[in-house]
């Protein structure tokens, strides 16, 4: 019979008014991947708090936490490290300007009495805990100069080298390839055999549901309901996670392929990135990118936008022939790309949202004196706040206070108040949860219905063929096929992915 390593009963949680978790229970089997799943504000974030020991539930006497077989009414942090409780966070908590080798060994070294570092011991923890994996980075490597795939996979490594006996992991998978993904459940698998339970969080419904045992759905802080993933489909976890039905339309491409295209690549070449790019996007047409990480996707897209000019080749806007040197001459003609990480490069998260979304545009805001004209800028803020809709408790609030679905709206937004011919997005719902999904693609199609040339970039594949009406795969710098979205599948997608499954770039 499967023991409980961890459960829980009438958990609540109450911030100044806000009632974030409701008579929760819970309860994690040795061995077993648990998926906790739900939409933002839903309460994952403060159980998943609870459970380290960072947040304590709010009294109650019919409270009880039992760990290990050991009844209690709280856990400390220090008591949930002493129970093997590791925690893998989204944001990663690594050491930029450290080593690979000193941050996966980085608690070793911390807990280590001797008055020498002994950097071959530390070597070889590091290297044990890649092998479990089954990676191989350069130790020696600035984890800053690393991709974000290849930080995540250090942030793995490091939790582990302790001795484990849950593993919380937050969006693990949301920067790794189908290949890391496969490399990394692999690992998960051979843990759970070996007794060790993986609590698992993931806006990826579907590889969700392939991955875990069980499935804990919370919506509002309250506890829906815990399913057996063998039971359920992504259709009706999405329903029990959203409380609504979400249907999927595909999006159908009414202009015209005639006439002169918003962008137009010919041969277009960068040494070591991508080779030989032809690509044409009409107005209002949505093209989705996609391929595995390193193909040259988001090379191609920082290309376009002035970032990393192309070697050879030529490229047109609306019929001209530009030579994209800059960031300021892709603006300057038209080109607006939102990245990846919003929070690093698409917003400064301690500026107001006002200034995030107007920061594109300060020189079309201002008096014939030179000064900013306030009044302007608020009316321009509260314009693209209604249209996009995005829940903000004011303007002046900081964009770090806002749930990731919102932050990408004023990013969307910062880019939309430069009225762009062509819109480039990368991975535009990454770490956002199904309904502000939902939200975000419903713009990105509005956009392109207006006359708008829009470019996905994304690993989903889902998302590129729901959103676009043509579905371009890279593989090492190259566009190596073509899929219409009406008439293609995903595993028809994957499947050509797949086959020309490598990582390297031939350039």
């Amino acid at each position: 019979m499967e023991s409980d390593f961890l459960f829980m009963r009438h958990i609540n949680k109450r911030y100044a008014g806000v009632q974030a978790l409701t008579d929760i229970d819970f309860s994690i089997r040795q061995g077993e991947i648990h998926c906790l799943a739900g939409t933002n504000g839903s309460g994952k974030s403060t159980l998943i708090k609870i459970i380290c020991g960072v947040e304590q539930p709010d009294p109650n006497p019919e409270t009880l936490i039992r760990i290990a077989g050991d009844d209690c009414h709280r856990l400390s942090r220090m008591d949930a490290i002493r129970y093997g409780i590791q925690v893998i966070y989204q944001d990663l908590s690594l050491f930029p300007n450290l080593s690979v080798q000193e941050n996966i060994s980085m608690s070793d070294m911390m807990s280590d009495s001797s008055r020498f570092v002994s950097w071959k011991k530390h070597r070889e923890i590091a290297l044990k805990a890649m092998e479990k994996i089954g990676i191989s980075i350069p130790l020696d490597k600035k984890v800053a100069k690393l991709s974000m795939a290849d930080q995540q996979l250090v942030a793995i490594s490091r939790a582990l080298t302790k001795d484990v006996k849950l593993l919380i992991m937050d969006e693990p998978t949301t920067a790794l390839t189908k290949k890391e993904v496969d490399a990394l459940l692999r690992v998960i698998r051979d843990l759970n055999g070996a007794g060790v339970a993986t609590l698992f969080i993931s806006h990826k419904l579907n590889e969700l549901i392939q991955v875990a045992d069980r499935v804990t759905v919370l919506r509002d802080g309250k506890k829906v309901g815990c399913f057996s993933c063998s039971e359920l489909d992504a259709q009706n976890l999405e329903r029990y996670m959203t409380g609504t039905n979400t249907s999927y339309v595909p999006y159908r491409f009414t202009g015209r392929k005639e006439g002169t295209p918003i962008l137009e690549c010919k041969k277009l070449c960068r040494k070591d990135n991508f080779k030989d790019i032809d690509l044409t996007v009409y107005p209002g047409e949505i093209i989705g990118l996609t391929g595995l990480l390193g193909s040259g996707r988001t090379e191609l897209a920082l290309s376009l936008f002035g970032l990393n000019p192309p070697s050879s080749g030529e490229c047109r806007l609306c019929g001209e022939r530009v030579d994209l040197r800059s960031v300021t001459e892709a603006m300057r003609q038209g080109v607006a790309y939102v990245p990846e990480n919003r929070l690093v490069e698409g917003l400064v998260l301690e500026q107001s949202i006002e200034k995030n979304i107007v920061m594109t545009v300060l020189e079309r805001n201002l008096t014939y004196l030179g000064l900013l004209d306030g009044l302007s800028i608020h009316k321009q803020v509260d314009r693209y706040v209604e249209e996009l809709r995005i829940k903000i408790p004011g303007t002046s609030f900081a964009a770090r206070t806002l749930s990731g679905g919102n932050q990408q709206r004023v990013v969307l937004a910062k880019w939309i108040a430069t009225n762009p011919k062509l819109f480039i997005l990368d991975n535009p719902t990454v770490g956002i949860d199904v309904a502000a999904k939902s939200g975000i693609h419903e713009i990105i199609k509005k956009l392109a219905s207006e006359g708008m040339g829009v470019i996905i970039i994304s690993d989903e594949i889902a998302e590129v063929l729901y959103n676009s009406n043509r579905v371009l795969v890279m593989n090492r710098g190259r566009i190596i096929g073509e899929f219409d979205s009406e008439n293609a599948t995903e595993s028809d997608i994957q499947a050509f992915i797949d086959s020309h499954a490598v990582r390297e770039v031939d350039a």
